[in-house]
Order: C-alpha cells, then structure tokens, then sequence
C-alpha cells in the first residue's frame, strides 16, 4: 500500500488539497476532532502519516513512506538521503537574516567577527557564514528566536521569514537573504527506483498537476 507521509502546521492543507486532485483523499486529517495519525485515504488505497515538518524526511529516508511533503528548507537543513523529486509550488517562504531595527549592524557585512547568531537552522546559517569567509557563534534556539536580538544574546537570527509580520512586530529587520523554500514532493529511494506500489504513476500524477496552471494549489 502506497505511504505518504504528511507535515503537520502551515503546510498540511495544501498538502492534502494536491492529493485529492490525483485522487488520494487525506481531508480527515483537516478534521479538529481526529486524533489519528495514521489515515486511509477514502478509497483505501493509500495510508497517510501525519508528521511533525523535521520528521517527514526521516520516515522516507528509512522506508517507512514512500512519499512525502517536505519544506526545502528542512531538506536543506537535514540533508537527507531522499529522492527530490518535485517543486510542489506552495509554502513560499525565505530563509532570511535580521537583526534590531535599531542595530548598528544594517548589511552582513557590517557584522564583526565571532559574533553570535541565534537560530534553529544551524547547518544553514554556519554555511552561510563559511562561504562568506565570516567567523561567527551560532546560538541553536528551537523557539521565539526573535528573542535572541531583543535580549541581546545575539547580534542578529538566521529564521524562516513569510509574510515578515513577526519580524515587524518585534522590531526587527531583514538584512540579507540565503535561500528561498517552498515545499517539495521526496521519495525513498529504492522504493522509487523498484515503483513499490505504483508511486512512479502517482508522480506522474502530482507532476502534471503542478505543471498546469489552471489547477495549480491555491488557485
């Protein structure tokens, strides 16, 4: 039986909107009252997990889901070792460094060295910071990162920006951008190249979907 495995938060709903256009319906799991984390899609043919984001890649990596939904920037953070298969064109956002409105500190390049950036994407922010030549102390913060500018623990964050409402509302500002991330359709590997249960069709599927314009998510 073919396996996703699903992000629980912002990206979900899309994420099962999709589905139900190449004919896996998941949409109990958009139900406030269900308690499972373990679905069958309602023609049986499929099971969905639901899934915390970070933990999507692991149950694919080891074979637990065929397929899964994952934000490019927990690919990126991770690394798995997962098929990355398709731009699924939802779940826009950008990883993004700020600081203070009022920090002295307004381009990456004013920042001195070994000074301290507080985030939860540790891999993506000490990358960064190496290809730019900048020696700095990565704080790891796992929530209200905002909070590492505001105390002064930190010199600036390194976070996943949206709609930058959270950033406006505790004063703080973007100064430079690392990647943009969206979420992206991942397989096992073996089980992509063997087509266990037939998910070399359902991509096909997910495929042309994404590739026409007039049904795209969100439209």
């Amino acid at each position: 039986m073919l396996t996703v495995a699903l992000p629980k938060g912002a990206l979900l709903k899309d994420s099962i909107d999709l589905l139900k256009q190449v004919g896996l319906d998941f949409s109990i799991l958009l139900d406030n009252s269900n308690r499972q984390l373990e679905v069958l899609d309602s023609s049986k043919s499929a099971r969905a997990l639901l899934v915390r984001n970070y933990d999507v890649p692991v149950y694919v990596e080891y074979g637990q889901a065929h397929l899964g939904v994952v934000g490019y920037d927990i690919l990126r953070e991770k690394k798995p070792d997962v098929a990355h298969l398709i731009d699924l064109k939802f779940g826009y956002c950008r990883m993004s460094i700020a600081v203070k409105q009022e920090s002295p500190y307004q381009s990456v390049l004013d920042f001195p060295p070994h000074c301290r950036i507080a985030s939860k994407f540790v891999r993506s922010a000490r990358e960064y910071f190496d290809s730019i030549d900048l020696p700095v102390e990565i704080i790891p913060l796992y929530g209200s990162v905002e909070l590492g500018p505001i105390t002064g623990m930190s010199e600036a964050i390194v976070d996943l920006v949206a709609t930058g409402r959270t950033l406006k509302e505790n004063n703080l500002v973007e100064i430079a951008q690392l990647y943009e991330s969206t979420a992206r359709l991942i397989a096992n590997p073996l089980s992509y190249r063997l087509d266990l249960d037939q998910i070399q069709s359902r991509i096909i599927d997910i495929r042309r979907h994404i590739e026409t314009p007039t049904t795209a998510v969100g439209v």
